[in-house]
């Protein structure tokens, strides 16, 4: 995995191509593969305080994360995806270590697909609230406090 790129960028930073790559893994992981029709352009993606953060490879996006700023001064890290043919190689995880640096001694929350809540749990997020339905798909929302450590 060497030759992947990290990105960072802000809205106003994105090129047309970078915003391409990044709504065609979006749509492809999220409403083609998991067959979920919904709004994907949700125009949190616009906002100024918004980092999109993603591994590059080969001139494609392996893996996709943003950050929002939410009220209060907590950060909130979503649409989390990685390309079918780059998973399996721990990038999600790499992109989550990376956010968590970026963010730094913030609460940070995220709404874990359900399945994934033990993936989250070794970054230190837990449970905060009851699970629910979004699109069809459950759902459980995730908080790390800052002063909570990681999980071993």
């Amino acid at each position: 995995m060497s030759d992947l790129t990290l990105r960072r960028a802000r809205f106003a930073q994105l090129t047309s191509a970078d915003l391409y790559e990044i709504l065609r893994l979006r749509v492809d992981v999220f409403v083609v593969e998991q067959d979920c029709p919904y709004p994907e352009l949700d125009g949190r993606d616009t906002e100024p305080d918004t980092v999109h953060l993603w591994y590059e490879r080969g001139g494609a996006i392996a893996s996709y994360l943003r950050i929002l700023a939410e009220p209060g001064g907590a950060a909130r890290i979503g649409r989390v995806c990685t390309a079918a043919d780059a998973r399996g190689g721990g990038l999600a995880g790499r992109l989550l270590d990376q956010a968590l640096g970026a963010i730094g001694p913030r609460t940070v929350a995220l709404s874990a697909q359900s399945h994934l809540t033990g993936f989250y749990a070794r970054y230190g997020f837990r449970p905060d609230g009851a699970s629910f339905l979004e699109d069809g798909i459950p759902h459980t929302p995730m908080v790390r406090s800052h002063e909570q450590p990681p999980a071993t």
